[in-house]
């Protein structure tokens, strides 16, 4: 496992980091086999891991504690050994993505930011969360002093290490103006061969501002590891049913299609998308979900393989699909 410098906070973290949204909204999770999976994650390098309190309603922040407590006397060790913690604090209103008409008050007023704060402590059996971000994100929140306010203050509290936004699906501008304003020590927006929009604007900024960069949504929910078909579908309650809606469904498949002919001989379509990833050295880390033990040692074998050689590369940036926010796309 290769480490990457995190921001402006001083840690070194796994460029292949261990996104948990899997234990909620999506079908085939099962605990005994995630506990399984994280396990090996820690012990093929991985030690940051990406959760939040609504991956079932805490559930996935308590599976976490189980690992994080298995592995406390060896974050005693030293920095190298910590294992790092990102969780989030779910919008009041319960709405994703946040929109324009949305105020501090429907989704992060200050007394709820502590309260949730405190339940995401009791989760994690943790007296200090290292990066906790805001689970939805809109820069113009920073109008309202109390954010500023509330943000100093969970840091000063000592039960926050470090604070940034989760930022919309395909919005990767709303979110800069957190960085300039020095708000920010991390961000997390998607990234991947179709989504290379944040390279526009908002990594020069962060690498500018010293702010760490979480890639998510590497496979672009799926699309990215070559398996999904026009005939796709998933069990009743399954999250991906409400994103892969029909249009999107079709349109996706096409685009996977297109770049499935640059996957080299030997490769995957999932592995050369992880290394695309990689590729930026401005990406901190980047955390695709892995709920099976095949994935995690695939995927952490993607950060031994390195960087993609220029010339693929270089065909992966023909294929950037620059989309906008919709009613699916939450």
């Amino acid at each position: 496992m290769n480490y990457r410098q995190f921001g402006r906070t001083g840690w070194k973290v796994s460029e292949i980091g261990y996104g948990m949204w899997g234990l909620a909204g999506w079908s085939g999770s099962d605990e005994a086999e995630t506990i399984q999976s994280l396990r090996r994650a820690v012990e093929l390098g991985c030690n940051f891991f990406d959760t939040a309190w609504a991956y079932g309603d805490g559930k996935s922040e308590q599976i976490l504690a189980k690992i994080l407590k298995e592995h406390k006397s060896d974050s005693a060790g030293g920095p190298d050994k910590h294992l790092y913690v990102a969780t989030k604090i779910p919008p009041k209103n319960r709405r994703w993505p946040s929109t324009r008409t949305f105020t501090l008050d429907d989704c992060y007023p200050p007394d709820y930011v502590e309260e949730y704060i405190e339940k995401s402590l009791k989760n994690l059996g943790v007296e200090t969360i290292d990066l906790m971000q805001y689970h939805t994100w809109e820069d113009r929140w920073l109008n309202d002093d109390r954010l500023p306010r509330s943000i100093e203050k969970m840091k000063k509290s000592g039960k926050v290490r470090a604070f940034g936004p989760s930022m919309n699906r395909w919005e990767p501008s709303n979110g800069i103006r957190a960085v300039l304003e020095g708000y920010a020590d991390a961000v997390q927006v998607i990234y991947n061969v179709f989504d290379q929009n944040p390279e526009d604007a908002l990594f020069p900024i962060c690498r500018m501002k010293e702010v760490a960069v979480i890639a998510r949504v590497p496979f672009d929910e799926g699309t990215l590891t070559g398996t999904l078909t026009v005939g796709s579908k998933w069990p009743e309650g399954d999250w991906r049913n409400t994103y892969f809606v029909p249009e999107n469904l079709k349109s996706s498949v096409a685009h996977a299609e297109a770049l499935r002919p640059l996957v080299p001989s030997g490769s995957t379509m999932a592995e050369i998308a992880l290394r695309f990833v990689l590729s930026n050295s401005d990406v901190s880390t980047t955390i695709p979900g892995m709920r099976k033990l095949k994935n995690v040692e695939a995927n952490c074998a993607a950060s031994k393989a390195g960087p993609l050689p220029q010339e693929l590369s270089k065909k992966l940036r023909a294929h950037r699909w620059d989309r906008n926010p919709t009613s699916w796309s939450q």
